[in-house]
């Protein structure tokens, strides 16, 4: 299976190993593999009865030509094995009235960004062998807050690697930005910027197409790469989630082989939510994909009018990491739904104007799988207040977001299938904002907020967590945007 660039400018495919280590098409698009591989009902039992790493090797297979299954296995086994996820890599619990929560924030940075950056830098390094690739790969990462710390985490001392994390000084909890500052490792980069997370992402997209940057790294040895969801290697392993979430919903009796679920996901950059629709293009059983956003709801305005304009304020939320207006991975189902051509356009409408409008054919080609809905503050803390009074369950800020979102979307259209809900970090990684919408009370200091919401719950802080406060900060470097291009320069 070869990959292809979604902007079909680069028309040439490419292996999965050259994907993953590029991260980036030539053109500027991203990687997509010329064809979707199947999954039938059959294979989906027979995962059922597997542990995690062993269906994550297998789905993995299916798009990884060049990798062979022993590998991809051993991998899984040393990303998710050994006590680095607890209780499991995906645990499900029931929430009631059809809604069951997938849990992805038991690695070691508490979100959900470690499904795929625990299991990345192993076939990162991979790639590079199968490619001959003899050069250091310089990882440059924009994060809103989660990406960041688990790339760090991940990547940390990773020979044939350096990593160079931007983040904004203003757009991250104080957990996140802890959880980065105070990160060992010897070839490691953290950054804050004085802008927003489209300023950090727009600088990263902006050095990988500077030709005489890309020129010096090369004289100094050095290519660059990425480990946002950008890179097929890191969007792949989140492919497996969902498919591992279907084997033990039917697994627990919840549902019958075949039978299809609803999904909502709490969404910035569109990767999870991508990743769940290239699981149904598979076949796997999923009806409707609710894409839930806080208030930056670019993506609501989007999939109701077909009109997609990041020229709007960008606001500061509770929840972080969709506090975003550039979606990058929305590129890849504009591929997907309407083809090259059709993205290739709405792509340099995007660059040159900042919006571009789907007719309205292609609106409701897009909409037969997708649907968008939005919660604002206020929704966002009476759901953590509502489950946690009368569920007894803690959640997050995103993860509240998302289940606003389902709620609204069962009750609108008095749905009836399974809803899968994806919870995507520890509330703990928002403590203050969590604990205020339990308590009425705002507690400003992050160890204080992580006491308190212990304190009143009693629910266990994740021990990478409770050791943050004590630890050195080994990154407190703040740079103005602008010079993004001269730290990359400095830093290698």
């Amino acid at each position: 299976m070869k990959y292809v660039s979604t902007r079909g400018i680069e028309r040439e495919g490419v292996s999965a190993a050259y994907a993953i280590k590029s991260g980036l098409a030539g053109d500027g698009g991203l990687y997509m593999p010329e064809e979707i591989p199947t999954l039938d009902f059959d294979e989906i039992e027979a995962l059922a009865e597997l542990d995690y790493p062993e269906r994550a090797a297998a789905v993995l297979y299916k798009f990884l030509d060049g990798f062979e299954y022993g590998e991809l296995y051993e991998d899984a086994a040393a990303a998710y094995g050994g006590g680095k996820f607890k209780p499991s890599p995906a645990p499900i619990t029931e929430l009631g009235d059809g809604k069951y929560m997938l849990e992805l924030w038991h690695g070691p940075t508490c979100a959900f960004k470690d499904m795929a950056l625990q299991i990345m830098p192993r076939l990162f390094v991979r790639a590079q062998r199968k490619c001959g690739e003899e050069r250091t790969a310089l990882i440059l990462v924009a994060t809103s807050g989660d990406t960041g710390k688990a790339a760090l985490e991940g990547y940390r001392d990773v020979d044939g690697t350096r990593v160079q994390v931007f983040y904004p000084t203003g757009g991250v909890s104080d957990i996140q930005r802890l959880q980065m500052q105070t990160q060992e490792g010897g070839n490691l980069s953290v950054l804050g910027i004085r802008g927003n997370f489209d300023d950090a992402q727009s600088g990263v997209k902006r050095i990988f197409a500077d030709e005489k940057m890309k020129a010096e790294l090369d004289a100094a040895g050095i290519f660059l790469s990425s480990a946002n969801s950008i890179n097929w290697g890191r969007l792949a392993p989140q492919i497996a989630y969902y498919v591992s979430a279907y084997c033990d919903l039917l697994k627990a009796g919840a549902i019958k082989i075949g039978e299809i679920i609803d999904v909502t996901v709490p969404t910035g950059n569109f990767g999870n939510i991508f990743a769940a629709f290239i699981a149904k293009k598979m076949g796997l059983p999923i009806g409707k994909l609710v894409c839930a956003s806080n208030r930056n709801d670019v993506l609501t305005d989007f999939f109701r009018t077909g009109e997609y304009n990041k020229n709007r304020e960008l606001y500061l939320t509770s929840s972080p990491s969709m506090d975003i207006l550039i979606s990058s991975n929305l590129e890849r189902l504009l591929y997907l739904t309407l083809g090259t051509e059709a993205t290739a356009k709405y792509m340099s409408e995007l660059n040159s104007r900042g919006s571009y409008r789907l007719s309205e054919e292609e609106l409701c080609t897009v909409c037969e799988s997708f649907v968008g809905y939005s919660a604002n503050e206020d929704m966002t803390e009476a759901t953590i207040r509502e489950l946690w009074e009368n569920k007894n369950c803690l959640i997050d800020t995103h993860t509240a977001v998302a289940l606003n979102s389902a709620n609204r979307y069962m009750n609108d259209n008095k749905a009836e299938r399974t809803m899968l809900v994806v919870s995507t970090a520890s509330p703990y990684k928002f403590a203050r904002d969590v604990y205020r919408a339990i308590s009425g009370v705002d507690i400003r200091e992050g160890e204080k907020a992580l006491a308190a919401l212990y304190n009143r719950t009693s629910v266990e802080i994740p021990a990478p967590l409770s050791r943050l406060f004590g630890l050195p900060i080994n990154h407190g470097r703040v740079i103005d945007k602008s010079d993004m291009e001269k730290a990359v320069r400095e830093f290698i």
